[in-house]
């Protein structure tokens, strides 16, 4: 679908979208087509329940004379609500209405209430920002779909006094959404095509971009020493990789330690020897999300030319069983040297964050890491599937992963850290065992194991089981993988680390 910016002109024919603030209040534009199609915009809105709440739609057939096809009316909601999420919503409600409307274009009247402090180039480029992201459809192994069940629309418009400001403002934030879209295709491949070693080759696609991308095979995970990581994939055919990214966009910051962000890669999870009921275990392919996350988020950072500087680190692995699969029992040694008893081989992604952040720390120093996971069904008991969890040993950076989220609406939700609960993972004959004796707090037990493997960097860890894929369509986010965390990550990166 391809998106472009255009002066106010009305369209002859096609479908033009109006945006209409809340109690029915139309602009300017608005105002002029009413008049225009004598009424028919008023008369509608009247005869329905359309009142112009955020995310409402009303479709209107053009009265004779026009020579419009249809009307779309979208809502926009209360004027001093009107951000930058709000207009993604709209943008992305554009798509989601019209998308296999039969038409194949559209063009939308960019409207800025007077009291809103917006520019019109803004407005218009969050708005095509939120149709872009609603566009996303993977459909590459559809072979025999109907020509009527595609989608129709081709082309939306986006009309504005600000055309040349809101192609310029467009750029940086199409190239987010190319990062999205980056996650939301691995999160989205099966397991027989997206597995350790495939994974890890399309990192490399990222050199094109300027990221230095250093892939460590298993000879050199060995050498290393991460035995934490080696034990979760002895029981697949595919061997494991870790992939190291860097983007090093302010080469002279005077600060040169690195963000670090840590992302868990496993790319099918049966639970091993511990093996998950059969029900739903397709889903598992998912559960290399948080690793897509920071592959997709340094995909957005080169493709803007972000002024950080950024290390991606995940660790790629299949959980499998078979007679080489490590058991309920096993203890291995960390990269960090600490020891860990597996009680439970499907607790296996905290395993390969541990190894995955003590190398973080070791080889490059970082001001502070951020780890993102699907790591535990009870984060989705907690809170659902609207938030994700947030652990952190440090308020500041938790306040602003927050305040990120929120922006973007990707929000977090902190749960807490404790001695209490880090009490629950010593083991009789290791240092540490993988998992605690009850079910109560599993999220929490979690993040405590990880915060085994953190010394005094500031670091937050992100549970995104919950949020990693969505069952239905919102304004933004098609069902499927959501790539829920790129854009968070963005934004908290650019509001806070870029010079």
């Amino acid at each position: 679908m391809k998106f472009s910016f255009a002066k106010p002109v009305l369209p002859k024919d096609g479908t033009v979208v109006v945006t209409v603030l809340a109690d029915r209040r139309l602009g300017a534009a608005g105002q002029d087509l009413d008049g225009t199609t004598g009424g028919a915009l008023t008369r509608a809105m009247k005869a329905s329940r359309f009142t112009g709440k955020r995310e409402e739609t009303l479709a209107i057939l053009a009265p004779a004379g026009v020579g419009l096809d249809r009307i779309l009316l979208i809502g926009l909601g209360k004027p001093e609500d009107l951000d930058e999420s709000a207009l993604q919503a709209a943008g992305g409600t554009v798509v989601g209405a019209l998308a296999s409307s039969g038409e194949t274009e559209a063009a939308v009247l960019v409207e800025v209430p007077p009291e809103a402090d917006l520019s019109p180039a803004f407005v218009a480029a969050q708005m095509a920002f939120g149709a872009r992201l609603r566009s996303y459809r993977f459909d590459r192994y559809r072979t025999t779909e109907k020509k009527d069940a595609k989608p129709s629309l081709k082309t939306v418009r986006f009309l504005t006094d600000d055309a040349d400001g809101a192609k310029k403002a467009f750029g940086p934030l199409a190239a987010v959404a190319d990062g999205v879209f980056f996650t939301r295709d691995v999160v989205s491949e099966p397991a027989n095509i997206v597995h350790p070693e495939s994974l890890a080759e399309r990192c490399k696609d990222l050199a094109e971009l300027g990221v230095e991308v250093d892939v460590l095979d298993l000879k050199k995970l060995k050498k290393l020493g991460m035995g934490a990581l080696i034990g979760v994939a002895q029981g697949s055919v595919y061997e494991p990789r870790v992939v190291v990214m860097r983007w090093n966009g302010n080469p002279d910051a005077e600060d040169k330690a690195p963000v670090a962000l840590v992302g868990k890669g496993v790319t099918f999870d049966t639970g091993g020897i511990s093996i998950k009921p059969a029900g739903g275990m397709e889903d598992m392919k998912w559960d290399m999300s948080g690793a897509g996350v920071v592959i997709g988020t340094m995909h957005a950072l080169a493709a803007r030319k972000a002024k950080a500087n950024v290390v991606g680190i995940v660790g790629l692995v299949e959980n499998m069983p078979s007679g080489t699969a490590q058991r309920p029992g096993d203890v291995v040694t960390s990269l960090s040297g600490q020891t860990i008893e597996v009680i439970n081989t499907d607790a296996e992604g905290r395993l390969v964050l541990a190894d995955c952040l003590w190398y973080a720390q070791e080889e490059f120093k970082p001001k502070l890491m951020v780890d993102l996971a699907t790591l535990t069904g009870a984060v989705i008991v907690a809170l659902g599937t609207e938030y994700a969890g947030l652990f952190a040993n440090d308020d500041e950076l938790a306040d602003s992963l927050a305040a990120a989220g929120r922006k973007v609406g990707e929000p977090l939700w902190r749960l807490p850290l404790g001695d209490a609960y880090d009490k629950e993972i010593n083991s009789d004959i290791a240092d540490m065992k993988n998992v605690s004796a009850g079910r109560n707090g599993g999220s929490i037990i979690g993040a405590v194991f990880l915060q085994r493997f953190v010394n005094k960097v500031p670091w937050a860890h992100l549970d995104i089981a919950g949020v990693a894929w969505s069952k239905k369509d919102t304004a933004t986010v098609p069902k499927g993988g959501t790539a829920f965390g790129v854009r968070l990550l963005d934004r908290f990166i650019a509001d806070r680390h870029e010079a």
